[in-house]
């Protein structure tokens, strides 16, 4: 909590005292269907039952929303806020006895799982290129990550959280194909020897004005963590629909 009256001080800063260049304010919103690919846990990560919350378990597809808020300057500087929250509820029996979290779940009895990955992210960019035809940008993020792992089943519960911050490399790129039409690769990767993450989207837009845009592609979210506390490793495929106003 404390990180996140961190970040939106920051940002408020940023906007009450950069000099009133020519900038412009963009909010990015996002929705659409987003469907489980691998989930594996195990926790502890050096004693718990390795599962699947979506081959051993059944996830179904869900609705989820995301939306940013930028403030861009002089075309090059860009500072935003991301929000994007994920909870999918596998649901299953599992014909082996589980190890969660400290406690056992016999096998063939009904279980219920809650699987929360919500992400608050920082971002500094800046536009190495900009031209009429591609568009390229390099910079940071701060991402806080609040997860939550839970399994419910016969009176028994038992559930896995962590917060905490990952640094990832931001990168956009836009090639403007069409007067109108672009094809956009936007997000946030970085791989380490404690695990991964890759939010990446491929997208085409369609600007409908100066000031709107339309986009629709496809969203991939991956990575884990293996040590001794923890080992979970997910992939999630997103279908994205999605308006960009720039203001």
């Amino acid at each position: 909590m404390k990180m996140k009256i961190i970040i939106m001080i920051v940002f408020t800063a940023f906007f009450i005292f950069t000099p009133f260049i020519y900038s412009k304010i963009i909010f990015d919103i996002e929705s659409g269907q987003v469907h489980s690919g691998y989930n594996d846990v195990r926790i502890p990560g050096d004693s718990g039952t390795l599962f699947s919350l979506s081959e051993e378990l059944k996830t179904d597809p869900s609705i989820f929303f995301r939306a940013m808020l930028g403030y861009t300057i002089n075309s090059k500087h860009t500072v935003s806020l991301l929000y994007a929250p994920l909870t999918v509820e596998p649901k299953g029996q599992i014909d082996k006895s589980i190890i969660f979290a400290g406690t056992t779940f016999p096998a063939d009895e009904p279980l219920t799982a809650t699987y929360t990955f919500n992400s608050y992210r920082l971002t500094y960019r800046y536009e190495l290129v900009q031209s009429d035809k591609l568009d390229f940008g390099l910079g940071l993020t701060a991402k806080i990550r609040d997860a939550v792992i839970k399994l419910e089943g016969n009176n028994r519960q038992s559930e896995k959280t962590n917060t905490g911050f990952v640094p990832l490399i931001n990168f956009s790129l836009l090639w403007k194909f069409h007067d109108r039409t672009g094809l956009l690769v936007e997000g946030d990767a970085l791989a380490a020897p404690q695990g991964r993450a890759e939010d990446v989207l491929a997208a085409l837009t369609f600007r409908m004005s100066d000031k709107v845009a339309l986009k629709a592609g496809y969203r991939i979210l991956e990575g884990g963590a293996d040590n001794d506390e923890v080992y979970t490793f997910s992939l999630f495929n997103y279908a994205v629909a999605g308006l960009i106003l720039e203001l």
